[in-house]
């Protein structure tokens, strides 16, 4: 993401505006995610600093999700690609920085420039696969390559935002306003709503090597159902683009994943070997409007340049390096603070352990009642606890991975006596666990001689705290949880269940203290007397 000559430009940051140890120079893009700034840290080489919007990291689990991302992205190391080289998603402001990459993105290029012919459109293809193979290395899929995310260093391409789409506009990509002007560079599995593979961040590739050498997008233009339609179909135009990779181009935009050549393949008929990196002196750099203040000598040299300067003499309204006004925009803005994290009360905490205390009141008095009958209902629980679980983390992953779709209903149901089977090893581990804990600690009572309604009572408990704690209960306890907090999280809600529990464990101990405990299905007490269990313990 880069703002340049002809299109946007950069704007002085207030004097002083830091985020984390960069200070701030000049704001030189904006996206879905963010907001994005030429910054430096004292006595440091310049960043492009991507402060991230409040719904990209809105709570702890987002921020815990990015920090993964920025984990395994961190690896990418390559000329190819605008690298991470610091983050920090827990920040007061979380932010992402890379390598800050002085070119202009391949639209602008190709609007000041023209298209890609030749020499240059060949290697451009062969440097945008090798960007593109660096990322597919450490397992992360880029799933968004499109012209605006592709900066041209000289004539070197230079892969950014890679990956860190992931972390927001999947789940969102079908929302409106996020793919308006770019449906012609997603694969048509990501628009099926499919898990995508490395295929098609090839599909996207081809589809930005044919706007990067015809100056159009290959599916057209229009409204963007019509050019998604155009995209599963795979009517592409490539008419106008070099006849040399016509064919291969053509093949990566297959609408079927299965039929594309793969990334290597690709390479071996762009004549394979990496490509080397050109000297930048020869060809001289587009200027980009962060850098509309530096001296013009200091830049054709070749060096780096080092300072910026935001004084400089332009008029205003027009640029330093053309002599067509570019469009004003509106003051710098600062990015808006993000919430604090939200933190539960002591309150809140201690009405969720009163009303697991009385939970689990309630099924130690169930057990002095009806030992068997209450062993029953807590083994049906749990079968159908995990099993729900289980299922609706598949759900979250696939909304995660490709959005909400109308049909997800109907695919969790269809799905369900799949994630049943599945759940049924761990069920049965964590109920055998149980078992054997709660039959110890009953043994050991019954040696010492004491009351059965204490031994009931006492084994009850065990039951419930070994059940909530064994091999497995991760998924028995996250949808148990989720009911408790929020019914903790209103006085009242949670005032109501505690009542009925106690209230249902006080009569089921009212009962078995006048009535005895029934042990149905036995007849009587398996270590009463006469049993086997009452002449060996």
């Amino acid at each position: 993401m880069t703002t340049t000559a002809g299109d946007t430009p950069g704007q002085q940051a207030p004097p002083g505006m830091r985020v984390g140890d960069y200070t701030l120079l000049a704001r030189i893009g904006e996206g879905g995610m963010g907001v994005v700034h030429l910054a430096q840290k004292p006595g440091g080489e310049r960043v492009a600093l991507k402060v991230l919007r409040p719904h990209v990291v809105s709570d702890d689990e987002a921020r815990a999700r990015l920090a993964r991302e920025v984990s395994s992205l961190s690896r990418v190391r390559s000329a190819r690609v605008g690298e991470i080289v610091d983050a920090d998603p827990w920040g007061p402001i979380p932010f992402v920085a890379t390598r800050y990459v002085p070119g202009l993105a391949l639209n602008a290029h190709v609007r000041e420039e023209g298209a890609l012919r030749g020499d240059d459109l060949v290697w451009f293809a062969k440097g945008l696969l090798e960007a593109l193979r660096a990322v597919h290395r450490v397992g992360v899929l880029h799933r968004d390559v499109k012209p605006s995310n592709v900066l041209m260093e000289g004539r070197n391409p230079v892969l950014i935002d890679f990956g860190l789409a992931r972390s927001a506009e999947d789940a969102s990509i079908t929302r409106t306003g996020w793919l308006l002007g770019t449906p012609g560079y997603l694969a048509p599995e990501i628009l099926y709503g499919h898990t995508p593979t490395e295929a098609a961040d090839l599909h996207s590739w081809a589809a930005t090597v044919a706007f990067a050498g015809t100056g159009r997008p290959p599916f057209g233009s229009g409204p963007s159902v019509a050019v998604m339609d155009r995209v599963r179909r795979g009517e592409h135009d490539l008419s106008g683009l070099d006849p040399e990779l016509v064919r291969l181009i053509a093949a990566a935009l297959a609408p079927e994943p299965s039929e594309r050549p793969r990334l290597e393949e690709l390479l071996d008929a762009l004549d394979g070997s990496a490509t080397r990196e050109r000297p930048r002196g020869a060809v001289q750099e587009p200027a980009t409007l962060p850098l509309a203040g530096l001296d013009a000598q200091s830049r054709l040299d070749g060096d780096a340049p080092r300072t910026l300067r935001f004084d400089d003499e332009t008029p205003r309204g027009r640029s330093p390096h053309t002599d067509r006004p570019v469009p004003m925009r509106e003051p710098y803005q600062q990015p808006p603070p993000l919430a604090p994290p939200v933190r539960t009360g002591w309150t809140e905490r201690l009405r969720r352990w009163v009303l697991g205390a009385a939970l689990l009141a309630a099924v130690a008095a169930g057990v002095v009642l009806a030992p068997a009958v209450t062993c029953a209902v807590v083994a049906a629980a749990t079968v159908v606890l995990r099993s729900l679980s289980l299922s609706s983390s598949a759900a979250r992953a696939r909304r995660e991975a490709r959005g909400a779709k109308w049909y997800d209903g109907v695919l969790a149901v269809g799905s369900a006596p799949w994630h049943f089977l599945v759940s049924l090893p761990g069920t049965l581990m964590l109920l055998v666990w149980t078992a054997l804990i709660v039959a110890c600690v009953g043994l050991v009572l019954v040696a010492l001689r004491l009351d059965d309604l204490v031994v009931l009572g006492v084994s009850g408990l065990a039951l419930g705290v070994f059940h909530w704690t064994g091999p497995g209960s991760s998924r028995l306890r996250s949808p148990t949880s989720g009911v408790g907090r929020a019914l903790a999280r209103a006085t009242m809600p949670w005032a109501l269940s505690t009542l009925l529990l106690l209230a249902s464990a006080a009569a089921m101990l009212w009962v078995a203290e006048g009535g005895g405990t029934s042990w149905f299905p036995l007849d009587a007490s398996p270590w009463g007397a006469g049993t086997w269990l009452g002449r060996h313990v």
